[in-house]
């Protein structure tokens, strides 16, 4: 108890004490966590010597212990036999520990709260065996008897200071003499009601964001040179923030079960010169993977102004870590690792924030979104990547979240987001659908560049440099030929499995077959000798060349066509589609006929073997491309028409 505590308890009054004796208890809690590391850090470093010493000169100060000696007690700190250490100064770091764990104490008994009597029992209990021998040894079990947060294991000085604490804040609410826009204060200097309104005005600029989840309780107090602001952020135990305000210096500490959540948290100053000291983990069996995090902050703005509008910003994102690491996990069902954070982040800097895609329904909303939009549902443990591109998954999610928070604030019914998240969904598969239509639209297009290469060359077999066109030719339609397979790797690479997109890129898969029988056709004309014969031979090849150019054409119309194809559309579009594929079934039933006329020509006119080879082959690629186009735009009139049916 302080000397000013003393006087006010002498005066008889005790309401007057027990604001500063709360103000004692939440410092002495500070002191105590600190307490509970140093003893932490020091036998692990027993431990394995080999590790480096993690200083806590940070973590001192804010706490405001001044001894700076306990800087070095972990680096001095030895492991004895039989599981105990040697640790300098654990006598007094024990003694302190009960100093401050009565001093918590102090208000709850004064408030007379139900609780103060359990917990006055807890530690009578806790104090009933030694917590450290007089020569500064200490074994593991009384460590353990300290520090540990597991419940499970029994109580331990390190429960009853959060058990404490809890009850401590509850109490500051209730004595609170202020209320600063929605912060419980008291005791509080002149000039200190315009930094918490700053801050206040952040966090109730967000604050609505947290929709009906609990958290954002803040109390402000001055000890001594320093204003005190603390957040309760979430219901977390270890999930803590408290600010200290010197004149234009802001210290924050903030306290994480979660490293992932603190580093996301320090990334949203990156605007702001923050100087972090670095992260501390503290071993505590009663959190996520039996540790918690601890990092310290330190701001100091150049005017009344910038201290305002960094205490503003400040509090404006305590809301975007509730719940945050739930958002997490439930997005990482759905994108990367790193898209994850990415999108976190960017929903935090929009100030549009995770919570209300959780309350929508989280990632079963996009579950059912991608079974409607895919017309089937997804495959297990698919993520959203894919069925989208990454790009697009990303650029849907965001979408998604901006929805949800911007339909949860206006109040507007969940149907009716719902539904608008749907019609996103699938204007996004649209879009890959027409993106896989303009792949399969110029593969097309190099199937009759190709088509008419081997036509055009078709046309003068004997003038003067007919065989060097034909040399030319074929190397360009090898150079298509690997354009239009460079073409189907594209279409594979487009990771979505929409059953339109599916169709359209196996589609495109199928109609390589054209554009390869094409390119053997051009290299067979290589092989005509030059004297090669004329007459009815050549006319019937050049025949069924012709036919191969007019079914590619046919091909690339019913593609352009099948875009604007739907029920309900206009019937000359859909007569336009069906009127190609048509004139591609009666193209291949002409190359067959073509085909025979090429036989029947060669019997009677080819003079060697070569020659029967080169125009043989020659017409057996052109007849195969024939009936892969036919194929090709059956399975196209039979996709087109089958969507059209179940519209």
């Amino acid at each position: 108890m302080t000397d000013k505590t003393r006087i006010i308890d002498a005066l008889g009054e005790p309401k007057l004490l027990l604001p500063a004796l709360v103000n004692e208890a939440l410092a002495a809690n500070d002191r105590a966590k600190y307490y509970f590391a140093l003893l932490q850090i020091a036998q692990a470093r027993a431990d394995d010597p080999q590790r480096s010493a993690p200083e806590l000169v940070a973590e001192r100060s804010a706490a405001g212990v001044e001894e700076d000696a306990l800087d070095t007690v972990p680096a001095h700190s030895a492991r004895l036999e039989a599981g105990r250490y040697c640790i300098p100064q654990v006598s007094e770091v024990c003694a302190r520990l009960g100093a401050e764990l009565a001093t918590m104490l102090d208000p709850l008994h004064g408030a007379g709260a139900d609780s103060a009597g359990e917990f006055s029992a807890r530690l009578a209990a806790l104090q009933g065996e030694p917590w450290c021998a007089e020569d500064d040894t200490i074994s593991a079990i009384q460590i353990a008897r300290l520090t540990s947060g597991s419940r499970e294991q029994g109580d331990s000085a390190h429960l009853l200071v959060m058990d404490m604490h809890k009850a401590l804040n509850a109490l500051q609410a209730g004595i609170a003499s202020d209320n600063i826009d929605g912060a419980a204060a008291y005791e509080i200097g002149p000039d200190d009601r315009g930094v918490i309104c700053a801050f206040m005005r952040g966090l109730n600029g967000t604050r609505a964001l947290k929709f009906d989840h609990p958290g954002l309780g803040t109390t402000a107090t001055r000890a001594g040179d320093r204003l005190v602001l603390q957040n309760d952020i979430g219901t977390t135990d270890a999930h803590v923030l408290v600010i200290h305000v010197i004149e234009r210096s802001v210290t924050l500490t903030y306290t994480d079960v979660h490293i992932q959540r603190l580093l996301f948290f320090q990334s949203l100053f990156e605007h702001w010169a923050v100087r972090w000291e670095d992260t501390r983990s503290r071993t505590d069996r009663n959190m996520e993977d039996g540790v918690y995090h601890l990092c310290v902050g330190k701001f100091t703005a150049n005017s009344e102004a910038g201290l305002t509008d960094y205490l503003a910003f400040l509090g404006s994102r305590l809301v975007f870590l509730i719940d945050w690491n739930r958002a997490r996990k439930r997005l990482r069902l759905l994108l990367p690792k790193r898209e994850t954070m990415a999108l976190l982040k960017w929903a935090a800097d929009q100030d549009i924030g995770h919570m209300a895609w959780l309350c929508a329904g989280g990632e079963q909303l996009i579950f059912d979104a991608l079974s409607f939009a895919a017309k089937s549902p997804p495959a297990f443990g698919a993520r959203l990547d894919d069925m989208l591109e990454l790009r697009k998954a990303v650029g849907f999610m965001q979408f998604v979240l901006r929805t949800c928070s911007q339909g949860m604030l206006q109040n507007r019914t969940h149907e009716l987001y719902r539904d608008e998240i749907r019609a996103e969904l699938v204007s996004w598969f649209r879009s890959a659908q027409q993106q896989l239509l303009d792949l399969a639209a110029e593969h097309a297009a190099l199937s009759i560049e190709i088509a008419a290469g081997v036509r055009d060359c078709l046309l003068d077999l004997h003038g003067a440099d007919a065989a060097e066109r034909i040399e030319r030719n074929a190397q360009r339609a090898r150079d298509w030929e690997h354009r239009a397979d460079e073409l189907v790797n594209q279409a594979r690479g487009l990771n979505q499995h929409a059953e339109r997109v599916e169709f359209y890129r196996n589609l495109i898969e199928v109609a390589d077959d054209i554009a390869d029988e094409l390119e053997e056709a051009a290299f067979h004309l290589t092989l005509l000798p030059r004297d090669a014969a004329d007459g009815a031979l050549h006319e019937a090849l050049y025949s069924l060349a012709a036919l191969s150019v007019s079914g590619a054409q046919e091909y690339l119309k019913a593609l352009e066509t099948a875009r604007s194809v739907r029920r309900g559309g206009p019937r000359e579009d859909t007569q336009d589609f069906l009127e190609s594929i048509h004139r591609i079934m009666a193209a291949e039933r002409q190359s067959d006929d073509a085909q025979r006329a090429v036989k029947r020509a060669m019997v009677a006119q080819a003079r060697d073997f070569r020659e029967l080879y080169a125009f043989a082959e020659c017409a057996r690629s052109l007849e195969a491309a024939a009936d892969a186009l036919m194929h090709t735009g059956l399975q196209l009139r039979d996709y087109v028409l089958g969507t059209m049916a179940s519209e």
